[in-house]
């Protein structure tokens, strides 16, 4: 196995002054992969260098992931404080979210969480493995006042001491421009989907200005991801020609290339693979063999505003259709 030196890996400075590496493993195993296969994948992850780990409690793996930490830390191969470890709140906990911290926290085998997000920004429940066209008749549009009952909540985390930063996802300028000045403690980053074919340049910028951290999931196109988020018009970042080129001139998959331009850039991608050669080569990558200036110039000119994650299935009653949830038009949608 390939272990690349964790002190070689890019550091993001959080607004604290804590540290986390611009590279993470996502552990989100989407349709195809079981909770043990995930745990397999962080356990060689580790082995590789990996220091950063995006979790979830909706994704259905903490417990396992926890046993692969408490085993780590029992050989001494890792310590606790080497380690970044974020976690969300799924969105049926909204109204209870110390007791979803805890539950996460107990699972994972930890007694802190460096980040702890609010995955969705609305307490809209779907069951796993849901297909495209379920709706929970229980629903409803984002509000300020809902949402900032629910970031209160995430604050006290903090004062509690149970976790270091806390964090925000899948939001939009509108709901930003509502909720951040209301904010005690404000999000120490930002995750939103990222990717050459969907770079959201103005929502980036935005988070860059408010010196908030942005973490970037989708980062190759997600290929793997479930088939309710696949569309006929959806493109393939890492079948473009201009992406096969820049790889090819480098050496490498093209999916390498998608994580190299996300470091460049500035944010943290947290690409998951359960292959140990994509992900040593996720993370080795950052490490050596930069994009040119010409190079990072020719993927900026891909967006192409391709939402992969559409979140069909958080739709409320009397919503249009996926673009009600994204404030496309720069208000809340209600």
């Amino acid at each position: 196995m390939t272990t690349i030196d964790p002190s070689t890996v890019p550091q993001r400075t959080l607004y604290t002054g804590a540290k986390m590496p611009a590279v993470g493993l996502g552990t989100f195993g989407s349709d195809h992969a079981e909770a043990d296969e995930v745990a397999a994948a962080v356990r060689g992850a580790l082995k590789a260098g990996y220091r950063s780990f995006d979790c979830a409690a909706c994704y259905g793996n903490e417990a396992e992931l926890g046993e692969v930490f408490a085993e780590a830390f029992a050989a001494g191969e890792v310590k606790r404080e080497e380690l970044f470890i974020a976690s969300k709140v799924w969105n049926d906990m909204h109204s209870d979210v110390l007791a979803a911290c805890r539950k996460s926290m107990e699972d994972l085998k930890l007694d802190y969480l460096d980040m702890y997000y609010v995955h969705w920004p609305f307490p809209n429940y779907h069951a796993p493995h849901c297909d495209v066209t379920s709706r929970n008749p229980d629903s409803v549009p984002f509000t300020v006042e809902r949402f900032m009952k629910t970031w209160q909540q995430m604050e006290q985390l903090v004062d509690m001491g149970l976790v270091r930063h806390i964090g925000m996802s899948n939001m939009t300028i509108p709901k930003l421009e509502a909720v951040l000045p209301l904010c005690r403690i404000r999000p120490a980053a930002i995750e939103m989907e990222l990717h050459p074919c969907f770079q959201q340049p103005e929502l980036y910028d935005y988070c860059k200005e408010k010196g908030i951290e942005i973490v970037g999931f989708c980062p190759i196109g997600s290929p793997d991801r479930p088939a309710r988020d696949k569309q006929p018009e959806d493109i393939s970042d890492i079948g473009l020609p201009e992406m096969k080129a820049i790889a090819e001139a480098h050496g490498v998959h093209p999916a390498v290339i998608c994580i190299k331009w996300a470091v460049q850039k500035g944010h943290t991608p947290i690409p998951f693979s359960l292959k140990e050669k994509n992900y040593t080569m996720n993370l080795k990558c950052v490490t050596e063999d930069p994009l040119t200036d010409e190079e990072m110039e020719i993927i900026r000119g891909l967006d192409r505003n391709n939402r992969l994650v559409k979140g069909q299935v958080f739709l409320w009653e009397g919503a249009n259709d996926w673009h009600d949830l994204w404030d496309e038009d720069g208000v809340i949608v209600k």
